[in-house]
């Protein structure tokens, strides 16, 4: 069997895993692991008892999802001394509104007891969060399946209801609680320091909105590890004590994007002023269509060059959201 696609999706890393797509090799070890009924009760999809024919086409399906961007299903692997093993495999697939997708994950039942789930299955929900373009993701579990309930709260995701699924290794229906996590459950809410007196601190974040030549303007997506990451957003960041907004974002724009920026070049447009649930932001948002160097993503942050009129396209913090007009009207 061929190993095609080729595929252009780099490893996710864990502490102790590789997060990795399926590939040939894989096929052999995939059945032995999968081919038990501890396994396969608690999984809809899976039939019981699992035949090679059905692991050697689902390596080759998974490598077509990943190709379309449908749905990412990838082998979990840990080392044993110099030697690469296959523990158990993790996978989202998109839903159909593309905004949001199923977790599923699975443990070869030799590696239970390890902590292999919640590690793979956490990263896995954090990187979907991260690099897809949706905004929860869900899952469900058999009600009887109290290790796997466990897992999904360990790594925050929130039971929401109850329902019943079709379960192929069982034959029939089966009772499932449904789970989900958004965001701000995987990731925080953004952290300020509380008042004394206990009223919402003001957090002041200057943005820029870098314009190209052919009208377009920058955005810059958060990257995993951030506050809000997966989210796009204006350059910009938190003024330091007695900074002004204009030399915020010259030291921002040099650190995040490594371009050099003077403070004429920068255009008082318009501010933002949000109420979150923990403090209350004020932003004010600034054009600039002059600077040295090419903007590059320094912390690892992905890039996009959008047109006004699809700005609204990207999912951004609530508090970016009311500028997106504002400039499509006036570029």
């Amino acid at each position: 069997m061929a190993d095609a696609p080729i595929l252009d999706f780099p490893p996710i890393a864990t502490e102790r895993l590789v997060l990795r797509p399926f590939v040939a090799a894989d096929a052999t070890e995939l059945h032995n692991l999968m081919n038990h009924w501890e396994v396969c009760r608690d999984l809809a999809e899976v039939p019981f008892p699992y035949p090679p024919d059905i692991a050697e086409n689902w390596v080759g399906y998974t490598r077509e999802a990943i190709a379309e961007k449908r749905a990412w299903h990838l082998a979990i692997t840990g080392r044993e001394g110099e030697r690469e093993i296959l523990v158990g495999g993790v996978g989202l697939r998109l839903d159909e509104d593309g905004k949001s997708a199923k977790l599923g994950y699975w443990v070869g039942l030799k590696f239970w007891g390890h902590g292999v789930a919640s590690e793979a299955a956490g990263r896995m929900a954090r990187w979907a969060l991260a690099n897809l373009d949706i905004t929860r993701v869900h899952a469900s579990v058999a009600t009887a399946n109290g290790a796997s309930q466990a897992v999904l709260r360990r790594i925050g995701f929130r039971h929401v209801g109850e329902g019943e699924e079709h379960f192929l290794a069982r034959g029939g229906d089966v009772k499932v609680l449904r789970f989900e996590a958004n965001r701000t459950d995987l990731f925080g809410a953004p952290e300020v320091e509380t008042r004394a007196d206990g009223a919402k601190p003001l957090v002041l974040v200057a943005a820029c909105a870098l314009v190209d030549r052919d009208g377009r303007i920058l955005l810059a997506r958060r990257p995993e590890g951030k506050k809000m990451a997966g989210l796009w957003e204006f350059p910009g960041g938190k003024l330091n004590p007695g900074e002004t907004p204009e030399a915020a974002l010259i030291r921002e724009l040099k650190e995040e994007l490594g371009i050099d920026v003077a403070s004429n070049c920068l255009a008082a447009f318009t501010f933002a002023s949000h109420e979150y649930d923990t403090f209350h932001l004020l932003m004010p948002l600034y054009l600039c269509r002059r600077w040295k160097g090419t903007p590059t993503g320094r912390e690892n942050q992905a890039l996009a060059w959008v047109r006004p009129d699809k700005l609204a396209e990207y999912p951004m913090p609530e508090a970016d959201r009311p500028l997106v007009p504002l400039l499509r009207d006036f570029l």
